[in-house]
């Protein structure tokens, strides 16, 4: 699977002790269809099935808004909503769907190295944002009961590993703490992260 490297490197500014890296996947191949729902969507970008039994679909709920317009009324998005415009991703996520969108909190954002979230919000640097966005999304309707340990395919096409911690029922995605799931959008739902999730390095 190819790699891009844009986002590594927007990282790793001012850090002068790494060296580039190469970063993100330009392409996603396909995988074996699992268990999620997914629809085609206008102007998305290119969406492999969910690869993982931790996945399930989950019932329809009744909601307000789409991801989008639930992401743009909350105050802990405001960076998320910002990326997501510039991203040209707004369509994307106000469609049918459904998605899991575990989005980073506004505090997630300002934990990057300085300068990070600016140039990455830059339009030389579009798709870097939608390969670094799209990690976070996960074909599919899940709620956080129906989380399940174990490698989940995303829409940028490279898998997260989710852990759900038995005592606690606490959901680890990477490296990132689900600190509020469950905000329900009629096209899928959002559970907030308090980090950015990196897409792996090769």
């Amino acid at each position: 699977m190819k790699r891009i490297n844009g986002i590594s490197k927007i990282v790793l500014v001012g850090l002068v002790s790494l060296s580039s890296v190469a970063a993100l996947s330009a392409c996603s191949q396909n995988t074996p269809e699992a268990n999620v729902s997914q629809s085609p969507v206008a102007e998305a970008p290119e969406v492999p099935p969910a690869n993982s039994p931790a996945v399930t679909a989950s019932p329809d709920a009744a909601a307000s808004g789409t991801i989008v317009e639930l992401a743009s009324t909350n105050d802990s998005f405001k960076t998320f909503t910002k990326a997501v415009e510039a991203a040209d991703l707004t369509e994307t996520l106000s469609a049918q769907g459904p998605y899991t969108v575990f989005a980073p909190t506004d505090a997630a954002f300002e934990a990057l190295p300085d300068g990070v979230v600016d140039n990455l919000l830059k339009p030389e640097n579009k798709e870097q944002l939608v390969q670094l966005l799209t990690y976070h999304v996960v074909p599919g309707k899940v709620t956080s009961s129906q989380i399940k340990p174990g490698e989940v395919g995303t829409v940028q096409g490279t898998p997260v590993n989710v852990q759900v911690d038995s005592a606690s029922s606490a959901v680890k995605v990477n490296d990132a703490t689900v600190t509020q799931p469950d905000i329900e959008a009629s096209n899928g739902v959002i559970h907030a992260v308090d980090k950015v999730i990196m897409p792996p390095q090769t």
